[in-house]
């Protein structure tokens, strides 16, 4: 009686573990990486000398693709963490309309500008960081599942303003890690 109940089962469950993984090979084949890159940035993520003060002063082109299908709009933010208590921000750019997947380089007119912490105006900063040796300087876009709303003015939009604004609506993350030692 056993041997006539296991091909039976096997019978039986064959079309549910078909179904299964053909649901594993839908979800791997529809899910994507969220990702941020620039065309400008080598293997190596040295940031070119024209990003930076000691160069154009440019802001650096970005491309990103694999945000979720649900996202409303975008907001990105360029930091450098010189200590846990010691946080510069660059760029602070918010209301990026969903359609937008990159910027140009020294791109304007595309979302709502925030402060940097190098000078406080609403503009994007170079990076120009003193001391010797490598400096890390990090692109972070957020994808967001609704307009942006805030309660201050466009110049009172700092690093820390715009990512308590966010908290509750981020639907995903992506981060460009770039490197550069200036000539001292």
């Amino acid at each position: 009686m056993e041997k006539l109940n296991h091909p039976l089962i096997l019978v039986l469950l064959f079309p549910i573990v078909l179904m299964s993984c053909k649901k594993e090979n839908e979800i791997r084949e529809t899910s994507s990486v969220f990702l941020l890159e620039s065309p400008e940035i080598n293997a190596d993520n040295l940031l070119p000398v024209d990003y930076t003060c000691d160069g154009e002063s440019a802001s650096l082109p970005l491309e990103w693709s694999g945000y979720p299908e649900e996202t409303q709009s975008f907001a990105l933010i360029m930091h450098h963490e010189a200590s846990p208590s010691d946080i510069h921000w660059y760029w602070v750019l918010y209301h990026i309309p969903a359609t937008v997947q990159s910027l140009a380089k020294n791109a304007s007119g595309i979302g709502t500008l925030g402060n940097n912490s190098v000078n406080g105006k609403t503009e994007y900063a170079p990076p120009c960081s003193q001391g010797p040796g490598e400096k890390t300087y990090v692109y972070t876009i957020y994808a967001l599942s609704e307009s942006l709303i805030l309660s201050v003015i466009p110049s009172a939009v700092s690093l820390d303003v715009l990512l308590d604004a966010m908290k509750d609506i981020i639907l995903d993350s992506a981060t460009l890690q770039v490197v550069y030692a200036r000539d001292i």
